[in-house]
């Protein structure tokens, strides 16, 4: 029995190192490319000039494989997460994290601001949409991704990040901001008047969960207020939970529609259809920017392909492809996309370049106090009869 317990004990070892092992027995245990990492991070560890933990190099060796799938197949959704960065996704999608209450979109030169969340620190800040976040701690983020840039950004509750602003044509402001807890404001609505006729403006942020309770509520209310037709602003709006962008449709569609169709290697062929209990149809518009996508393309698409809303505004991100989270053993998770999907007229919003608007309009951040998109939206939805 002790022998016994000797080689079990020796195998776990032995197994754990293959560096170690013969190479008739190393074969036995794991296959070379297994092997050849494994025995790359052993020596890294033992030789290389400052210490460097498993954990960095599992993270090092996983970031680099998505790197590649990212490279070869043009793909920029797929991501790993450590357990930190998951952790900060999964806040994000339940609509609350710790920032500074901005909404941003990718640029070259590192994060484009769209959205200042009132009473927010980057509002204390004096940030504005617009701008261009170039830095963050004294390091540039050109060229990175925003989820490696929003990362960077995030952080516990009370810490201090300084983020380098710039303004169009201007110098590099240093702001140092201290985070705070940050919940979303999903849903904002309000009843305005034009032509004579009361009008509904609801602005959807994100798809997090619950995003359809919220957003049905906001309709309902404008509609109680006497709204005869509603505005969906759905710019920056970069989507979120696939679940929700069906239950979204829902409240302004009948039941059975086609929201979206899905194809994937691993899932097949699946149709999403509304789940019924829509609200009585109103005129409808969605104004839409190239920072709304994915889930906010689906349910735009939706709508105009279903119940023939017009859209107003540029053409959105042109998102065709979806993720799926799948966990790791340390913690983390990988985002990899795993199919595409379809409008329901059988459009791939990426091989399309997004979904384009029957009238274009854009807001010129430099008109203070205006907002000329909206203003041709509710335009547009005033015609309506």
């Amino acid at each position: 029995m002790a022998a016994l317990v000797v080689v079990l004990c020796a195998g776990a070892w032995l197994g754990g190192h293959p560096g170690k092992l013969p190479e008739f027995l190393r074969d036995r245990f794991v296959d070379d490319s297994a092997g050849l990492n494994l025995e790359a991070s052993e020596l890294i560890e033992d030789n290389y000039f400052r210490p460097v933990g498993s954990a960095e190099l599992t993270n090092a060796s996983l970031q680099g494989m998505v790197r590649e799938l990212r490279r070869r197949h043009r793909d920029r959704f797929s991501d790993y997460f450590s357990p930190e960065a998951l952790a900060h996704f999964n806040e994000a999608i339940s609509g609350r994290f710790s920032g500074v209450g901005l909404s941003v979109s990718e640029v070259k030169q590192g994060l484009r601001v769209d959205r200042v969340f009132p009473h927010s620190p980057a509002q204390e800040a004096g940030i504005e949409p617009g701008e261009v976040i170039v830095s963050v701690d004294g390091r540039s983020i050109a060229g990175e991704s925003s989820a490696v840039s929003t990362e960077k950004i995030k952080g516990p509750e009370g810490t201090e990040v300084t983020i380098g602003v710039r303004a169009s044509g201007g110098k590099v402001r240093e702001l140092e901001v201290t985070r705070a807890q940050i919940a979303l404001p999903v849903v904002t609505s309000k009843v305005k008047e034009v032509d004579g006729r009361k009008l509904g403006y609801v602005r959807l942020i994100s798809f997090s969960e619950g995003a359809h309770a919220l957003l049905r509520k906001a309709v309902e209310k404008v509609e109680d207020e006497g709204a005869d037709g509603i505005v969906l602003d759905l710019r920056a709006n970069g989507g979120g939970l696939l679940d929700e962008a069906v239950l979204t449709a829902s409240i302004f569609l009948p039941d059975d529609e086609v929201v979206v169709t899905t194809d994937s290697r691993t899932q097949g062929h699946v149709v999403y259809e509304t789940v019924g209990d829509n609200l009585p149809a109103v005129p409808i518009v969605v104004l839409i920017d190239r920072n709304t996508a994915s889930a906010a393309e689906i349910l735009t698409a939706a709508l105009a392909d279903n119940a023939g809303a017009k859209v107003v505004g540029t053409r959105s991100y042109g998102k065709g492809v979806f993720q799926q989270e799948i966990g790791l053993s340390n913690g983390g998770a990988l985002k990899l996309t795993i199919g595409e999907y379809f409008t329901p007229d059988g459009v791939n919003l990426a091989k399309s370049h997004g979904v384009h608007p029957d009238v274009k309009a854009r807001d010129d951040l430099r008109t203070s106090g205006r907002d000329e998109a909206l203003e041709s939206a509710l335009g547009v939805l005033a015609s309506e009869r």
